[in-house]
C-alpha cells in the first residue's frame, strides 16, 4: 500500500446527467451494484455510458477474500428479496441496456448458494426484455453443480466465475476457496450448455510470477474458457491483501496476445479492466 499508485491508474472523476439517472434508478428499485460495493475505479465511466452491474442477494458476503471491499465477517447475510428479480429486469429496461450483467455476494449459508434466485433473476430479465444478452458472473457454489445447472437452465448467454488469482496465492488471497473446484465449474458450464460462453478473469500485482499466470491461462483454456479479463489489483484499504506490484500496460498486452494465441475468442487485458468492464463487447 505504500507504493504510489502510477500514472497509468490514475483516473478522472467523471459524473454527469447520465450518471445521476443510473445512480437515482437503481436508488429507488432498491438495487445494489458491484460498481459501488466494490468501489471499482470504473463505475463513472460505465454509469455515464447507462450500463451497471447488478449484485443480487443482499450486500454481505459469507466468504472472507482479502482482496474484496464487498461487507464480510460478523454482519448476517439478510433474507433473499423475491422482489428483487423484477426489479433488476425493471432497471435493465429504464436504462435501455442490450447486455445485462447480474453478479452477487457468495451465499454459503443458502442450500443451493443462491442458484435458485439467479436464474429467477436471468428470466424475468428475458421476460420483460426482448432481446436482451445476459451474463452472470457466479460464486462457486462450493462445488455443487445442480446449482450450476439451475443457472445454466435460464439460458444466459454468458457464465462467467473468476478465478481470481493463481494457485499458490489462494491460501492468503482466497482462504475459502479453492482453485481446482473454480477451473472445474468452468469446464461444466460447457458440458452442460455447450452454446453458452464460459469467461472469468484474474487480478495481478498480488505477488504471481509471469509463468503462473500463463499456467493458469493454459487451465482455462482446458476447461473451454472462452472469454477472459485481466486487470490489476488495487487493494480496497490497508486491511485488505497489499499492492506487490503495479504491472505496467506494455505487460497487460504481453497477456492479452499469449491468450490470443492460446485460443481465448476474447480477451480484455489492461490495468483498469475489471470483469464486467464493457462487458458486452465480447458478444460484438
Amino acid at each position: 500500500m505504500g507504493n504510489p499508485k502510477p500514472e497509468w491508474l490514475k483516473i478522472k472523476v467523471r459524473g454527469g446527467r447520465e450518471s445521476a439517472e443510473v445512480e437515482e434508478i437503481l436508488r429507488e428499485l432498491s438495487l445494489h451494484t458491484v460498481c459501488e460495493e466494490a468501489n471499482c475505479p470504473n463505475r463513472m465511466e460505465c454509469f455515464g455510458r447507462k450500463t451497471a452491474t447488478f449484485m443480487i442477494l443482499g450486500r454481505v458476503c459469507t466468504r472472507n477474500c482479502t482482496f474484496c471491499n464487498v461487507e464480510k465477517g460478523s454482519l448476517r447475510p439478510g433474507p433473499v428479496d423475491k422482489d428483487e428479480p423484477f426489479h433488476v429486469a425493471q432497471a435493465v429496461k429504464k436504462l435501455g441496456l442490450k447486455h445485462a450483467v447480474v453478479t452477487s455476494v457468495t451465499r454459503d449459508d443458502l442450500p443451493d448458494g443462491g442458484a435458485g434466485h439467479f436464474a429467477a433473476v436471468i428470466e424475468e430479465i428475458k421476460r420483460i426484455n426482448g432481446g436482451v444478452t445476459v451474463e452472470v458472473l457466479i460464486p462457486d457454489f462450493q462445488g455443487d453443480f445442480d446449482s450450476l445447472r439451475t443457472v445454466a437452465n435460464a439460458a444466459p448467454e454468458i457464465i462467467n466465475h473468476n478465478i481470481e488469482t493463481v494457485p499458490s496465492l489462494y491460501p492468503s488471497v482466497r482462504p475459502k476457496a479453492s482453485y481446482e473446484r473454480s477451473v472445474e465449474l468452468l469446464r461444466r458450464v460447457k458440458m452442460l450448455d455447450a452454446g453458452i460462453y464460459a469467461k472469468s478473469g484474474i487480478m495481478l500485482g498480488l505477488g504471481e510470477k509471469k509463468e503462473e499466470v500463463a499456467g493458469v491461462f493454459e487451465d482455462l483454456r482446458d476447461a473451454g474458457c472462452d472469454f477472459l479479463t485481466v486487470g490489476q489489483y488495487l487493494a480496497p484499504s490497508r486491511r485488505h491483501h497489499p499492492v506487490v506490484e503495479y504491472i505496467r500496460p506494455e505487460v497487460f498486452k504481453e497477456y492479452e496476445e499469449i491468450a490470443l494465441k492460446m485460443g481465448f475468442k476474447h480477451v480484455a487485458a489492461g490495468p483498469l479492466v475489471r470483469s464486467s468492464y464493457r462487458a458486452d463487447m465480447a458478444l460484438a
